[in-house]
């Protein structure tokens, strides 16, 4: 099962890209597998040398009673310290950001593909969908 973030590369110029671990809870598990979850409004913030993802939305597993988990909760994502590092000073510049742009199962284990981003401007945006248009067009 694939989750993707379809605006993220739509508004923002990906700079650099991250495979990073998630720390989950096992209903979470269960719901990201039966393909319920959103990190389209998601954002990844530094905290204490650690990275973390706030606003991505992993629904309640229906079948986990008592024990289910907060769907928005921040979740910590796992990397190594030399990689946060890196990760932390690009962030420092002004309009650099950090977005989830898809989680994945890579070995039996859910793993978050993670970019530094800086937002497009309007202009940008359009020129992004005229040549898809285009190419689209082309491969006609």
């Amino acid at each position: 099962m694939e989750i993707n973030n379809r605006k993220a590369r739509f508004n923002y110029h990906v700079l650099e890209e991250y495979v990073a671990g998630i720390q989950l809870i096992g209903s979470e598990v269960k719901s990201i597998r039966d393909g319920n979850a959103n990190i389209s409004e998601a954002f990844c913030y530094i905290k204490d040398g650690e990275i973390f993802v706030k606003n991505s939305f992993i629904s309640k597993y229906k079948d986990a009673s008592y024990m289910n988990h907060d769907e928005t909760r921040d979740r910590k994502l796992l990397l190594n310290k030399r990689e946060i590092k890196s990760i932390s000073k690009k962030t420092i510049d002004k309009g650099i950001t950090i977005v989830p742009l898809k989680i994945f199962e890579l070995n039996g284990k859910f793993k978050m593909k993670i970019a530094v981003v800086k937002g497009k401007k309007d202009w940008d945006k359009r020129n992004t969908i005229k040549s898809r248009d285009i190419k689209r067009d082309l491969d006609r």
